[in-house]
């Protein structure tokens, strides 16, 4: 076994595989950026080695540099975590030349695979059932079109170098194909140096089901059962499950087996993932014998992101696998050894915001039943409050720590909280509760989301594919914030405006925010509150508010009725309680320099401090108005389709902002004219920073056609 491994990673897997480490007697290295120096990961590791800036190029993307850390340290092996890195052959040869042992495939296995036209080929000859798609690698935009005219509209455009969902595109309109093939290349070159694609036939209403597998280099293969990935927005997995509730044990068995043969197909070592497309319909398993129909999809060369949950229901440390493989163990066990117990299901936590807009919008959007368009957008700031769930079957995988800033420039994943039971029901419920539990305040999270999402009907029973958090996702956002919280966030501004005693205790009544005037009722005091993404409120307070509780005080939030509210400290060090319409409401809370932070199950709320006439001189309600197109996060302008002057049609692509390796488009709101555009491609934006100004034609808003009635 090694005494030195590096971890050329960063974040939640970093953290994961450092204690993995620990466990064995090992001593761990972990790399970081400058924009990481104060990371979890870097804080529990044995070593940590500074590998350059925070653009992840010169730093966890530089082979070279991790090389040098790697030497530096007294390293013997490197273990890449998942991402880029962990599927780069060149990367795994590097490390053999250096005399390092790479923690993963052999860099052929990895090329081959990595490779997802030659790897349906190689499959494919091994007997494993593959989607109908494009044959031949280099396809030019013309003959990838052509290709996908000839399987029929619809077709998945994927990039053959990579996974994890980036640059995949669901095509429905022929129409449409140019624009998605360019921005497909985009994405895929983005994100893993190669813009090559491939097309395949869209399966309708399709499950998503992997096989883990665990090979050693002794030539000794097994798989530790499935996991269902079927719920996925922007085709990536943000809840994943061990069993499927779907599989019987023929479709089981015969998956197994043909994901070992895939295996055995590249002369495969350590773990790995074959990953399956299973075509939806019949939603309860089958009672006989007869498996399936299944198609392979790819191999992912590397540890999975939901790993957890088949460790859970295995109890086999994959990590700790991959580091005895790599140092040229045996597996000590067969098929027949690998057994499964109970159930576990795992929810991705990620710096994002999910807005509901009335109209369709970014790529990274969700269209939902009632209408609206659900667009899941990166999330940055500093984690002021942190509470991560623990207790009975609940693991949290984080790289967390009060105090981390959290940018766009790496991935939005910030942790994994898992949960396992004896039965499927009792991990949804356990999950459910621990998200309920886990409190960021300072970064918005999709965490009440991902809690309402298994709280769902379909997921619940199990009758799921990828396609259910699109058309569920706008009844999972709530289109309004809490009327207690905007109580909460007025009672604590009306706290702050109380006077200090003098020493002599006597406090001067005019100080006083009770609004009392002479000779008539007590005056409101006025708070105007607004929380991103939601219209300004104004909250009015009125009655008695002593410092001590804030008692006896009335409030009315916009043109709502007035009523008693009361605030009161909470259990632990940042709890509220807050009494409103005759119940009491308990918050996580934090300040920030612009106003308050509140959380309560999963959910959190920034209700800032809003000044009505800064926003009008701003162009809020004056010089733009509601025709300006404001940046939905902080990022960099990648494409610029429009210019000053042009005339647009409702829809029209016009900008393309991209942020922690997701496109966001901006759009024509309706037909008109492209007034003003400042930015250019390769800008960095901020959020809301204006980024176009489009003004309607006449006939847009109807004003044409009132004239012609008038």
């Amino acid at each position: 076994m090694f005494d030195t491994v590096l971890v050329a990673n960063r974040g939640e897997i970093a953290v994961r595989v450092i204690r993995t480490l620990r466990q064995l007697g090992i001593t761990s290295v972990a790399v970081y950026s400058d924009a990481d120096a104060e990371a979890r990961h870097v804080r529990e590791a044995d070593k940590a080695v500074r590998i350059g800036p925070a653009q992840a190029a010169a730093s966890y993307l530089s082979a070279e540099r991790l090389l040098e850390a790697a030497e530096r340290s007294g390293a013997q092996a490197v273990h890449p975590g998942y991402g880029f890195l962990a599927e780069n052959a060149p990367f795994a040869q590097a490390c053999s030349e250096a005399g390092l042992v790479f923690v993963g495939p052999p860099a052929t296995a990895i090329d081959l695979m990595g490779d997802k036209i030659r790897a349906k080929e190689t499959v494919r000859a091994a007997g494993v059932p593959v989607v109908p798609g494009s044959s031949g690698s280099g396809l030019d935009d013309s003959e990838l079109a052509a290709a996908a005219r000839e399987i029929g509209m619809p077709v998945l455009l994927k990039p053959s170098a990579g996974g994890g969902g980036k640059g995949m595109r669901l095509v429905r309109d022929e129409a449409a194909l140019a624009e998605e093939i360019a921005a497909a290349r985009r994405e895929a070159l983005g994100s893993f140096g190669d813009d090559t694609l491939l097309v395949e036939r869209w399966i309708d209403s399709p499950r998503h089901i992997e096989i883990q597998v665990l090979a050693d280099g002794h030539g000794n293969v097994v798989h530790l059962g499935e996991r269902e990935c079927s719920l996925q927005r922007r085709h990536q997995k943000i809840i994943e499950e061990a069993p499927s509730p779907l599989l019987d044990e023929a479709t089981r068995t015969a998956m197994g087996k043909a994901a070992v043969e895939a295996a055995r197909s590249c002369g495969y070592r350590g773990a790995g993932t074959v990953e399956f497309i299973v075509p939806g319909g019949e939603q309860a398993p089958r009672d006989g014998g007869t498996p399936r129909p299944y198609y392979f999809m790819e191999m992912n060369t590397r540890l999975q992101v939901e790993h957890p949950v088949t460790e859970m229901i295995t109890g086999v440390d994959l990590v700790e696998w991959q580091l005895r493989v790599a140092a040229g163990e045996r597996l000590p066990f067969g098929q027949a050894g690998i057994g499964l117990s109970g159930h576990a299901v795992e929810a991705r936590i990620c710096a994002e915001t999910a807005l509901v807009q009335a109209t369709p919008g970014g790529a990274g959007g969700a269209s939902g039943p009632e209408g609206g368009r659900v667009d899941f957008l990166p999330s940055a700031g500093t984690v002021l409050l942190l509470r991560e769930a623990e207790g009975l079957g609940v693991r949290t995988d984080s790289g967390l720590l009060p105090g981390t800033e959290v940018g766009t420039t790496y991935d939005p994943m910030l942790a994994k909280v898992i949960a396992h039971g004896p039965d499927r029901p009792t991990a949804l419920r356990r999950l459910r509760a621990a998200l309920a539990e886990t409190t960021v305040l300072g970064v918005e999270t999709n965490t009440g989301f991902l809690r309402r999402l298994l709280g769902h009907p379909d997921v619940a029973t199990g009758a799921l594919d990828t396609g259910l958090v699109d058309r569920a996702a706008a009844s999972l956002v709530p289109r309004h914030i809490p009327e207690e919280v905007y109580a909460a966030a007025a009672l604590l501004r009306q706290a702050a405006l109380e006077p200090r005693a003098a020493e002599s205790g006597w406090t001067d009544p005019f100080s006083m925010p009770s609004g009392w005037r002479l000779g008539g009722e007590p005056a409101w005091t006025v708070h105007h509150l607004k929380v991103p993404g939601h219209d300004p409120v104004v909250v009015r307070v009125g009655g008695n508010s002593p410092a001590d509780h804030l008692d006896g005080v009335q409030i009315r939030v916009g043109d709502g009725e007035a009523r008693a509210a009361r605030l009161r400290e909470g259990s632990g060090t940042h709890g509220l309680l807050v009494e409103w319409g005759g119940i009491t409401f308990q918050l996580a809370h934090v300040s920030s320099e612009s106003g308050h932070w509140l959380g309560r199950d999963g959910d959190s709320w920034h209700v800032q401090d809003h000044d009505p006439v800064a926003a009008a001189l701003r162009g809020g309600a004056g010089a733009h108005g509601a025709d300006a197109l404001t940046a939905p996060m902080p990022g960099t302008v990648t494409v610029v389709k429009a210019a000053a002057g042009d005339k647009v049609t409702a829809g029209q692509s016009l900008l393309v902002v991209e942020a922690m390796k997701m496109e966001h488009v901006i759009t024509a709101p309706y037909d008109g004219t492209v007034t003003e555009l400042d930015v250019m491609a390769g800008s960095t934006v901020a959020m809301d920073q204006v980024l176009a100004v489009v003004e309607p034609h006449p006939a847009a808003d109807g004003t044409e056609e009132k004239e012609a009635e008038a």
